[in-house]
């Protein structure tokens, strides 16, 4: 894929990360019933198997072919390195401070992210999409704290957020090098690749805790939480991920995470966890509004 994309390619490439979106939303349901009775290294080491697995049988099926071993692999350990280094230290993280101070590290991503666009690719940001970000940032932090403006000024940057900064420099990184890395092998295949490398990352990283599992002991609903996490939220969130980063500057590729809140709450709701407040889901349509401004604007 070239770095001119056709313009029904970019819409492509949109409706991939608004399904993304969606898709992570589900896992924090999911997952929350899981967390539990797993360790986190162990429900991502097999998350990953799974998906790498799947991910081969879909590239056969594509291709006609098992992938075989990759032109140039250090790409691939370069590409899961650094979402293994994000997935890891994400539950560093989250041992020394909580989700919401995560939630909001994790939405200077898509800035990084077309800081690193500029660095691999000389991909320029346009000020009309960099506005939006920064609006679109504004609206999911808003929903990440709940519209609470103290709680928002009494944000402070501790031991736990730096660390998940280095994740999430990591993750901002992985979009722009996708395209820079491509040579051109099928989108599925890429997918297959980068999600072995991934496993085998995560596997050393947490070797251990995999090694204690119980696996014949684990309850139904962690084996739930594990089918829709490597089918949905690994297999094709990669695959989605890979598409779209091959058809769209990094920085709107990322940009679509700051959905993942709103998308928390439309389906918190309607499983009857409660509504958020009208405040809140504001912040959403303010977010939500932002990034269509995004989509409509010229890449640069």
């Amino acid at each position: 894929m070239n770095n001119h994309a056709t313009g029904k390619d970019k819409w492509l490439g949109h409706l991939a990360m608004l399904l993304f979106a969606v898709l992570i939303a589900g896992s924090f349901s999911i997952g929350d019933q899981a967390a539990p009775h797993i360790a986190p290294a162990a429900l991502n080491s097999v998350r990953f198997f799974l998906a790498a697995l799947l991910m081969g049988i879909a590239a056969f099926a594509v291709t006609g072919k098992v992938p075989g071993w990759p032109q140039a692999p250090w790409r691939f350990a370069v590409l899961g390195g650094l979402m293994a280094v994000y997935f890891v230290l994400m539950f560093v993280a989250l041992q020394i401070t909580g989700p919401v101070s995560t939630g909001a590290v994790f939405t200077l991503i898509p800035l990084m992210s077309a800081g690193f666009g500029w660095l691999f690719l000389r991909q320029t940001t346009r000020p009309v999409v960099m506005l939006s970000l920064l609006v679109a940032a504004a609206g999911a932090i808003w929903v990440i704290f709940k519209g609470d403006i103290n709680a928002i000024l009494g944000f402070e940057v501790g031991r736990g957020e730096a660390i998940f900064f280095i994740g999430c420099a990591c993750h901002a990184a992985y979009a722009p090098l996708v395209r820079k890395f491509s040579l051109g092998e099928p989108t599925v295949a890429y997918s297959f690749y980068t999600l072995a490398a991934v496993c085998i990352w995560v596997t050393l990283a947490g070797l251990p805790d995999i090694i204690a599992t119980d696996w014949a002991g684990l309850p139904a609903v962690v084996w739930i939480a594990i089918a829709y996490l490597f089918i949905f939220t690994t297999a094709l969130t990669f695959f989605l991920l890979q598409f779209a980063a091959l058809r769209l500057p990094a920085s709107k590729v990322l940009a679509y995470g700051y959905l993942t809140p709103a998308f928390v709450i439309v389906l918190e709701g309607m499983i009857g966890h409660g509504w958020a407040s009208v405040s809140v889901l504001a912040g959403a349509l303010v977010t939500a509004a932002s990034l269509a401004v995004l989509a409509f604007a010229p890449d640069g």
